[in-house]
């Protein structure tokens, strides 16, 4: 479509982005037809914007289900963006050996403008739904975006968080506070089923040479085996990490 005169803009661009927004804004892959009920675009339109948006990776569509979720090429963009420090390269390896320790999977997960964000996935049961894939971003009270709060810039953060915790009642957000004072105290996170049902999860920061953070690493499992005290071998285990991973990027404590 070209653009209006009367616009510096091109419509179909807003549009597609539209469509991309909307599929990030939801935990679960969405359906043509829910798509459709959201963005009101003409069916004969939507189909191919969809079809475009996928043949050129910024969304990915399910040969099986026919479900939507964000592409890799967007992913790969957003990770390009966000990880100037060869970020994921350089993680990988602790990633792995804690995979083995845990004996859980375990995420590295960035700032986004959307919020904390899904890059790398070490899985260790398959086809354990952990409620997140690669492009997840995460809600303020998982393990790992209380890491966010509690670390990163307040300025950075600033409209993300406002926007969660109006998600939240009263109670939910005084716990939510006290809670992130705790994780800023010890530098650990716990949350206890956040996205799904007996999948729980345990988060670290990762600092650099500034002190400032870098990412956060999270390692998800069925809630029996993932700790909730800091005192716990696995948690002392994940402070031990946390220095090691951070000492690689200079950070001294």
């Amino acid at each position: 479509m070209a653009a209006s005169k009367t616009s510096t803009t091109i419509q179909s661009l807003q549009v597609g982005n539209e469509i991309l927004e909307l599929v990030a804004s939801y935990d679960k892959p969405l359906k043509f037809n829910e798509i459709y009920e959201k963005t009101k675009i003409t069916k004969s339109n939507l189909y191919k914007y969809l079809n475009t948006l996928t043949q050129i990776g910024m969304l990915y569509r399910d040969k099986e289900t026919g479900l939507y979720t964000l592409g890799s090429k967007l992913v790969e963009y957003g990770m390009k963006a966000i990880n100037r420090e060869n970020m994921i390269e350089r993680v990988t390896p602790f990633l792995q050996e804690i995979n083995r320790t845990c004996k859980n999977t375990v995420l590295l997960t960035t700032w986004s403008h959307n919020g904390p964000m899904v890059v790398k996935i070490i899985n260790s049961l398959q086809g354990l739904n952990i409620g997140a894939q690669i492009g997840t971003f995460l809600p303020i009270m998982s393990a790992t975006a209380k890491v966010f709060a509690a670390f990163m810039e307040e300025h950075l953060i600033r409209e993300w968080k406002q926007q969660q915790l109006d998600k939240l009642d009263e109670e939910q957000r005084h716990r939510l506070e006290s809670e992130i004072l705790i994780v800023r105290k010890n530098a650990i996170s716990f949350a206890k089923e956040p996205l799904v049902p007996s999948i729980s999860s345990i988060a670290f920061p990762v600092f650099n040479f500034e002190k400032r953070l870098l990412a956060v690493i999270v390692v998800v499992g069925f809630s029996h085996t993932i700790p909730t005290q800091i005192d716990d071998v696995t948690s002392q285990y994940l402070l031990k990490m946390m220095k090691e991973v951070s000492q690689s990027f200079g950070y001294k404590a």
